[in-house]
């Protein structure tokens, strides 16, 4: 829950503990009391209807929250990225997408780049 908390925050939402817990409950599949990364996948697309912000916003506030700029300029560590996935323990090939995206193998990745990931 703490780490849902932080993501959420990282995007400008402030969800109490209990709406937390409704979260996670409204998309446990598995019912193990945590959730995987499809499932953290589907709290992120509810709270996005919830607020009403479009997925363009959410990328950029996911750069912003990784080290980009408002304005989409910069670029995001994929260090960093692969530091956040641990942190989270999100079920996902962070090494297949970023070599995916990363064509020049800059080890940064501009919106552009990250927003490939981010879909």
């Amino acid at each position: 829950m703490k780490e849902l908390k932080f993501a959420l925050s990282a995007m400008g939402q402030n969800p109490s503990d209990e709406e937390l817990a409704a979260m996670i409950k409204s998309v446990d599949d598995d019912g193990s009391g945590e959730i995987e990364f499809t499932e953290f996948l589907k709290v992120i697309e509810l709270n996005k209807e919830a607020a009403g912000d479009s997925d363009e916003n959410d990328t950029v506030d996911a750069f912003v929250a990784m080290g980009g700029n408002p304005d989409k300029s910069g670029q995001v560590s994929t260090d960093k990225l692969r530091a956040t996935v641990r942190a989270f323990e999100l079920t996902l090939d962070i090494e297949k997408l970023i070599d995916e995206v990363d064509k020049d193998g800059s080890g940064f990745l501009d919106y552009s780049e990250f927003r490939m990931i981010m879909n």
